[in-house]
């Protein structure tokens, strides 16, 4: 069952998504004029296309696109007995907290670090002033915390009720290609 806090999450990040995602269109749009029609490109146009797109995959990846959502490569898995599913899950989970929190603390001190460079042609509509590539970049060290975060929930929920049972979403799988 989903908490309200959950639905509104989700609802919010839905909602930064699609704004990311207007704002990239909108953005692509004005590049096409600008370089079809005025004949003048502007410059700024494809520096914000990249750094919209950057935050629209890492935001989405973190808050929205969920794990069954991925493309999976299970045929060992879906062969297996339940112990060894369970076992392998647990694993699976330890190794992506493992290798991203090794990574985690030189990530964020590499985004920290690159607070000293600045877009080259993106600027702050309000001040005027060049970006950060540390705002820009930070994007990833959300995914990251979110990522570590969700496996430790998900490992913890391994271990208290055991592996949930994806063996009938597998037998439909294979219905549906049958035909």
């Amino acid at each position: 069952m989903i908490s309200l806090f959950q639905k509104q999450f989700n609802r919010i990040a839905k909602i930064i998504a699609a704004t990311l995602l207007a704002a990239l269109f909108i953005t692509f749009l004005l590049q096409i004029f600008s370089r079809y029609v005025l004949n003048s490109p502007f410059g700024w146009t494809l520096e914000l296309c990249r750094i919209l797109w950057v935050w629209i995959v890492f935001f989405c990846c973190a808050f929205l696109v969920r794990e069954k959502d991925h493309v999976r490569f299970n045929l060992l898995y879906s062969g297996s007995s339940k112990k060894t599913k369970f076992v392998m899950k647990i694993v699976s989970c330890l190794a992506i907290i493992i290798i991203f929190g090794y990574a985690l603390i030189p990530t964020l001190d590499y985004i920290d670090w690159m607070k000293m460079r600045k877009t080259s042609t993106v600027k702050f509509p309000i001040t005027g002033q060049k970006i950060k590539l540390s705002y820009i970049f930070s994007i990833y060290g959300i995914f990251m915390i979110s990522l570590i975060g969700y496996y430790i929930w998900k490992l913890k929920n391994i271990i208290q009720k055991g592996p949930e049972d994806s063996d009938q979403n597998q037998s439909k799988l294979r219905t549906i290609i049958k035909y």
